[in-house]
């Protein structure tokens, strides 16, 4: 390894449904690696209800069908290496199944799957210790421990092109590549860390290119906005660019706003691998759309990975009402009380429990109003009379009310995280688990890790 070697890594996708246009940017690009990015905690409990409904597949389809297939031969062809959280519940499916679209195109690439986080057959043992105990096993959509850097990093190592993982850390995507790529070892912290920051600089597509920048009327070319690349150094130093022809802007400002974001305690960033200063992060301009990243400190992880649950806590209707002409918030505001008001009536006559949370949104203002209307309710045949009757207010309420549009039905989504000690959750990789005894080319630490000191 070379102190100027550069390894080159583009954020494909923020989101399972992110834009189809970042691969093909990033493929002409010529980047080393390229991550995706899929999951979050609502996607987790989606993709567990339809599988507890006997539907889909347990991950998202666009991994093959929109981010990855349509570009196999030339990711074959560059040499590109691409790692994502697409498997989602099924990592071992995903893989799968792109093994046999990867055969029906007669390419050379191997895949990798890292499962090991998908906990929901233990929740009945588990729920207790994390406050759960409440919530049966038959409302429990997911249950998944956020899994590391270092089981990718061994996937890389033994020949892997495509890496999928369940539920890894976003930035993990990125931080595994580097530490197969540069050797950093699990104690390396300051390393590590500088990894960390590239992953999370990159792992939310555009938003560190100007998308959702505060800023932004100084971005032009939103039809065109660029995804991220990270161009990293072995010393932990990365410039985050774009690439070129693209729209979009990489400045001091956007970058900043994304290494703030969704981070609690800058001081302690918590991921399974270690513990994040980004305090200490300096940030350059060095020219058009390139930003020089520096400074970033590492410390030991925590002996717990974060787990998070998802259920279904009954159901939700929303519907939407324009009402127009003189006065038109305050007919909206009477008229969605009266709407509540005689939907509980109804479910009185029906012997049914009330709403247990109804609300009222008014947007807009003056002469033009669209009233947003949500009804919650334990089961689902409430939300289903409350959509039907809302409509009558077309004629029996305001003057002024036009035919609703966009209602919705859909089941209310809980969400919580806990923690677990690392030595109760083993990371697979390729269906082979790993343990202290035969963790087939993990140090034991990248299993097992101490806990901060005092």
């Amino acid at each position: 390894m070379t102190a100027d070697k550069i390894v080159r890594i583009g954020g494909g996708s923020a989101f399972f449904v992110d834009s189809a246009l970042f691969m093909p940017q990033l493929v002409a690009a010529d980047v080393d690696y390229i991550l995706l990015d899929y999951l979050a905690e609502g996607s987790m409990g989606l993709f567990g209800r339809a599988l507890k409904a006997g539907e889909g597949s347990g991950y998202p389809p666009d991994f093959l069908d929109v981010h990855i297939g349509p570009h196999l031969a030339a990711i074959a062809d560059k040499g590109i290496r691409v790692v994502a959280n697409a498997g989602a519940l099924d990592p071992v499916g995903l893989a799968e199944a792109l093994r046999g679209r990867i055969a029906d195109l007669g390419l050379g690439l191997s895949v990798s799957a890292v499962s090991g986080d998908n906990l929901i057959e233990q929740f009945e043992e588990i729920a207790p210790r994390i406050g759960m105990a409440d919530i049966g096993p038959n409302r429990v959509t997911s249950l998944t421990a956020y899994l590391g850097a270092f089981p990718i990093a061994e996937a890389l190592k033994r020949g892997a092109d495509i890496v999928v993982t369940g539920r890894a850390v976003d930035s993990a995507l990125a931080l595994g590549p580097l530490v197969y790529e540069f050797g950093w070892r699990d104690e390396d912290w300051d390393l590590l860390a500088a990894g960390t920051v590239a992953g999370h600089l990159i792992e939310c597509g555009a938003q560190a290119t100007g998308g959702t920048f505060t800023d932004w009327r100084d971005v032009e070319g939103w039809e065109a906005i660029g995804p991220p690349i990270a161009e990293c150094r072995s010393d932990g130093s990365c410039m985050i660019t774009k690439p070129s022809g693209t729209g979009g802007i990489v400045s001091v400002g956007t970058v900043a706003e994304q290494l703030l974001y969704e981070v609690g305690d800058p001081q302690a960033y918590h991921t399974p691998d270690l513990t994040c200063d980004f305090t200490t992060v300096r940030l350059d301009q060095d020219g058009e759309d390139r930003v020089r990243v520096t400074g970033a400190t590492g410390y030991p992880p925590t002996s717990d990975y974060k787990i998070c649950a998802t259920w279904d806590d009954g159901w939700r209707a929303i519907a939407y009402q324009p009402v127009i002409g003189p006065d038109a918030r305050a007919k909206a505001e009477k008229q969605a009380a009266a709407l509540f008001a005689r939907g509980s009536a109804m479910l009185r006559g029906a012997q049914l429990a009330d709403w247990r949370r109804t609300e009222a949104v008014p947007f807009g203002g003056e002469e033009e109003i669209v009233l947003k209307l949500v009804v919650e309710h334990d089961a689902m045949l409430p939300c289903q009379l409350f959509v039907r009757e809302q409509l009558m207010a077309i004629s029996g309420m305001a003057p002024g009310t036009s035919v609703g549009f966009g209602t919705q039905i859909q089941p209310v989504m809980r969400f919580a995280s806990a923690f677990l000690p690392k030595d109760e959750i083993t990371p697979s990789l390729d269906s082979e688990t790993f343990d202290q005894a035969n963790h087939g080319g993990f140090s034991a630490d990248m299993i097992v890790r101490p806990s901060v000191p005092a």
